[in-house]
């Protein structure tokens, strides 16, 4: 059975040779220390958590060999969005790591697709790079982080940003940044930037997609959410009651809450076998797509295994998950 996995992160090879000639990254430093050290940038500190960060292609493709993942879909490692770049710094940033996400898959097309990433902090500029990653260098769609420089995604200043991925048919893959999210502003304890912190971005970036109109203004857009959308589908029923209760929430959208949320995809990244059906039992089979969150997860053996030996899923819904769905979004 063929396998596609959406959620694979790259951190480019143009930061390694940085590195190893003691050079800044696009503003970014890598500093040696435990494991592969650490990247520093925007006065943020980010660990490695996996020595797979360093891999060349032919090591990735061993890698995914060994998990049964015929495609990745690389995106990059969202510490490394550089959204708080001036927007000539962010725009050369993504430039630079959307051509070698292309030269990926022009060298390996039956292995590789890609995501750009966009300077979010000049929307014009995002939206140009956009079209140069899709039309030109044949990527699928982008990456997006969950917030932008403290701004949500309903602000107006980003929907032609979402009408030009609509019009082009790009793929908009949203993902927090672990280390960076609010949950850092409650507590540092147990680990919960990770753990929840995640979580909750993806459960609020669903909820302002919708509540704020984009799905609403854009019925065709094509977006996912990573980790399963976090809590988001849990937490339908109460979003529902606020629309139903409250004037402010039904400013934007004329139906329901609940109505918007198969407009949305998710990967299947959603840490047990129970959320991931509870997911597919709200959201359909249709709407659920293969994910890894390579290399950051310790899958044992693979992700592909670990779908495929869920007992809950039907033959037709594992098949969906991991290729069917994809194969259609993404024509791969």
């Amino acid at each position: 059975m063929r396998t596609i996995d959406i959620h694979a992160h790259l951190v480019p090879q143009s930061l390694w040779r940085a590195a190893a000639a003691g050079k800044e990254w696009h503003g970014f430093r890598h500093e040696p220390g435990e494991g592969v050290g650490v990247v520093v940038g925007g006065g943020k500190r980010s660990a490695f958590a996996s020595p797979k960060v360093r891999f060349t292609t032919e090591e990735r493709l061993k890698d995914m060999d060994a998990q049964g993942v015929d495609v990745q879909v690389v995106s990059i490692h969202t510490p490394l969005f550089g959204y708080h770049l001036d927007p000539a710094q962010g725009r050369q940033l993504a430039r630079e790591v959307n051509d070698e996400i292309a030269s990926m898959t022009r060298e390996r097309p039956q292995r590789f697709a890609g995501l750009a990433t966009l300077p979010l902090q000049d929307v014009k500029a995002a939206i140009d790079e956009l079209e140069r990653a899709v039309t030109v260098l044949g990527l699928k769609g982008a990456e997006l982080d969950t917030i932008v420089n403290g701004e949500q995604w309903d602000e107006p200043k980003f929907l032609p940003l979402f009408k030009a991925a609509e019009a082009m048919g790009a793929v908009l893959f949203f993902h927090p940044q672990p280390q960076h999210n609010f949950m850092m502003t409650l507590t540092t304890r147990h680990g919960f930037f990770n753990s929840l912190g995640v979580i909750m971005e993806d459960a609020l970036v669903v909820a302002t997609l919708i509540f704020g109109g984009i799905l609403e203004a854009c019925p065709n857009l094509k977006a996912c959410i990573a980790h399963g959308g976090g809590p988001a589908c849990l937490a339908m029923g109460r979003l529902d009651r606020a629309w139903e209760t409250r004037p402010e929430a039904r400013r934007h959208i004329q139906q329901p809450p609940s109505a918007y949320q198969r407009r949305l995809f998710y990967d299947s990244v959603t840490g047990n076998e129970a959320a991931l059906r509870f997911l597919l039992d709200q959201v359909g089979a249709d709407r659920v797509v293969l994910g890894s969150d390579w290399p950051f997860v310790p899958w044992n053996p693979s992700p592909v295994t670990w779908v495929q030996g869920l007992a809950s899923l039907t033959a037709e819904e594992k098949e969906r998950i991991l290729w069917r769905n994809l194969e259609a979004l993404l024509g791969v």
